[in-house]
Formats: structure tokens, sequence, C-alpha cells
């Protein structure tokens, strides 16, 4: 199992990884997002990212609903992903894209750090 947590953890740092170098390239140059292999591989490891923390999460028995901390990490996570989506998809202009950018960040930290912990922060 300690295999699937470190696969999990990598997938993790590489999914940001992928985030942030989309970000760059949308505050450099748009045009090079459109290349299929972009839009293919963030999906292919969250995917991995999302099935690996399901297996954990059943292995484990740390349902949301039942252990606060999952439940808050699981938050951060659905609003890391919709401050992403803003950041790469909605905003206007490169204002609104670098805060979105730094928004998605802080879950980002926030996601670590209560995986880290297992401890809750907000709630």
């Amino acid at each position: 199992m300690l295999l699937v947590k470190n696969f999990h953890m990598f997938l993790a740092a590489l999914s940001v990884a992928f985030f942030t170098f989309r970000f760059a390239l949308l505050m450099t140059n748009p045009d090079k997002l459109k290349q299929k292999w972009l839009k293919i591989c963030p999906h292919i490891i969250d995917t991995l990212l999302f099935t690996l923390g399901i297996i954990m999460m059943v292995t484990y028995s740390l349902y949301p609903g039942q252990v606060d901390w999952m439940t808050e990490k699981l938050l951060a996570v659905a609003a890391y992903i919709f401050t992403g989506y803003y950041t790469l998809k909605l905003a206007r202009n490169n204002t609104m894209r670098v805060i979105g950018y730094l928004g998605a960040m802080g879950w980002i930290i926030l996601v670590a750090r209560i995986a880290m912990s297992k401890q809750n922060f907000l709630f």
C-alpha cells in the first residue's frame, strides 16, 4: 500500500506541475495550449490520482462525512479544481488569471497540509 500512497503523491505533484505549466503557457503563449497532448495528459494524470485516492480511502476506511479531515481535504480539492478551471478557462484577463492561480495554489497548500497532518484546518 506504500507504493500506492507514494504513486498518489507523485501524481499529485505532477498534476500541480502540469497546471503550473499550462498557466505559464496561458500567460506567455496561449496558442500552445491547443496541442492535443496538453489537453489529454492532465485528464489521464488526474483520473489516476483520483482513482488511487479512492483506493486508499476505501482501504483505510477514511470516508468523507465520517472522518472530518478527509471531508475537509475533499472540499479543498474541489475548490482547487474550481479555481484551476476558473484560471485556465473563465478568467478574462491576466490579473484575474494570476489571482485564480494564486488561489488554486492556496487550496493545494491546504490539501497538502491536511494530508500530512491528518487534522482539520478550516472546520
